[in-house]
């Protein structure tokens, strides 16, 4: 297992994957763990997370450069990744109690109540594009509730990994609380099978998701899945364009491009079309691109050489097959795994860029005349993650956010983006389950049915 530093190219560090006896000695450990953590009260659970909340924010400066050389974002972006991880642990740590309380419910019995009660050991199959935060919106809950957790994260980034593991440990969580495992995508089977296991959430490709889904399935454990995305923003034609093209370009660069709720497909009205698209172009056109360490840096390089490559292949077989090209389109030469800010338009439904998603700094147009062809575009696709409105009428916003748009959320006249207090997921191919706000703890809890009768 190798990192390698996507700007400079050089080896950061080679890590030795763990043995199959060391990866089954450390689950039992996880699970003697579990029987006594299960017993300790919300108060006592909430000091360790506010203690791991104060790590994260001393020890910031550090970690972001850690999660900067490994997988090339922007050192500002890296920042306020970590600053974010702080947020959901103290979140949970003020909240977990209440949104896990016994629930009473009137029926003919003398009492009766849902209790919500933790399950054990949950594994969780973590991708390298937020190293942190995707690991710490599971993790947070999930110890907060009472579980225990080991980690298989992407193996360019490992120091990221072993770096969460250690400030669990620095935050005074008793020892084998939550544990990285250090092992490959083939491995993740057995670890699923692994009796001591009783649920996974994985964030990652709709293959990836797929895969455990079905591992998953056949051991009859739970999980939750949160996987790709092709975001739509639909830009009607009282939209503000100034504003509407500034967050739409945030969004679509936000990590280089390498989200999956950033802002892919921009749907916009015929009346506007050719005003938006000159503003937006613009804007995608004056990003910086270059060392991600430099503050002027607006954004870094892809996290691997190999999926700039797949993503340039993406473009230039659609650009093949009639795509025109506004902007970008090619690699920067140098050893970097840079990728040009990248507009498409005339994207039809037989090309890549209109089907796959595409991670990286790469945005696609599209013109509509009737708001039901914006929708008809906006749902023709096997995602179903974030959607986007920008508009003034609010009413009609709101409408096409719940009844019109196939999404897990769809934010109006902003960007998408996860917050502590909402449940975030999807739908269709973009997996099931959900995250975070008291939606998310819930999901690996026995939800546990209580009732008294008294002769």
């Amino acid at each position: 297992m190798q990192s390698i530093n996507p700007f400079s190219g050089e080896t950061i560090r080679n890590y030795p994957e763990y043995t199959s006896a060391e990866v089954e000695q450390i689950i039992v450990h996880v699970d003697r763990a579990f029987q006594q953590w299960k017993l300790t009260s919300f108060e006592e659970r909430s000091v360790c997370m506010k203690n791991l909340q104060a790590k994260l924010l001393e020890k910031k400066a550090e970690l972001a450069s850690v999660m900067t050389s490994e997988m090339g974002k922007v050192l500002r972006e890296a920042i306020g990744e970590i600053e974010k991880c702080a947020l959901v642990c103290a979140f949970y740590a003020e909240n977990a109690e209440s949104f896990l309380k016994n629930e009473r419910i009137k029926t003919e019995a003398s009492e009766s109540y849902i209790t919500y009660q933790p399950i054990g050991t949950v594994l969780a199959v973590m991708p390298w594009n937020f190293p942190f935060w995707q690991v710490f919106r599971f993790l947070a809950p999930a110890l907060m509730a009472g579980n225990t957790g080991v980690l298989k994260h992407a193996s360019n980034v490992s120091g990221c990994a072993l770096a969460i593991e250690q400030l669990v440990i620095d935050a005074g969580f008793p020892e084998n609380v939550f544990r990285t495992l250090l092992i490959g995508s083939k491995e993740v089977k057995a670890v699923i099978e692994n009796p001591f296991i009783k649920a996974v959430t994985l964030t990652g490709s709709t293959p990836a998701g797929k895969s455990v889904a079905s591992v998953a399935g056949s051991m009859l454990k739970k999980s939750v899945l949160e996987l790709g995305g092709s975001d739509p923003y639909l830009i009607l034609e009282d939209a503000n364009i100034e504003t509407a093209s500034r967050l739409c370009v945030t969004s679509r660069l936000l990590n280089a491009g390498q989200s999956c709720i950033g802002a892919k497909r921009f749907i916009v009205a015929d009346q506007i079309y050719d005003q938006f698209k000159a503003e937006f172009v613009r804007l995608m056109a004056a990003a910086n691109y270059g060392d991600p360490l430099e503050p002027q840096t607006t954004i870094g390089p892809l996290a691997r050489i190999d999926l700039r490559d797949e993503l340039h292949q993406q473009v230039a077989k659609s650009r093949e097959m009639g795509a025109t090209v506004l902007l970008g389109g090619f690699i920067p030469e140098g050893k970097a795994a840079f990728y040009t800010p990248t507009v498409l338009e005339n994207v039809v439904p037989e090309m890549p860029a209109y089907h796959e998603e595409l991670f990286g700094p790469v945005a696609v147009l599209y013109r509509f005349k009737t708001e039901e062809e914006a929708i008809r575009i906006a749902n023709d696709t096997v995602f179903g993650l974030g959607a986007g409105i920008f508009t003034a009428d609010i009413a009609k916003a709101k409408m096409l956010a719940e009844k019109g748009l196939e999404a897990g959320c769809v934010f109006v006249n902003d960007f998408v983006k996860s917050d502590p207090r909402l449940p975030f997921g999807g739908i269709k191919g973009s997996g099931y389950g959900r995250e975070l706000s008291a939606v998310g703890i819930r999901e690996f809890m026995n939800v546990k049915t209580v009732v008294v009768s008294i002769n």
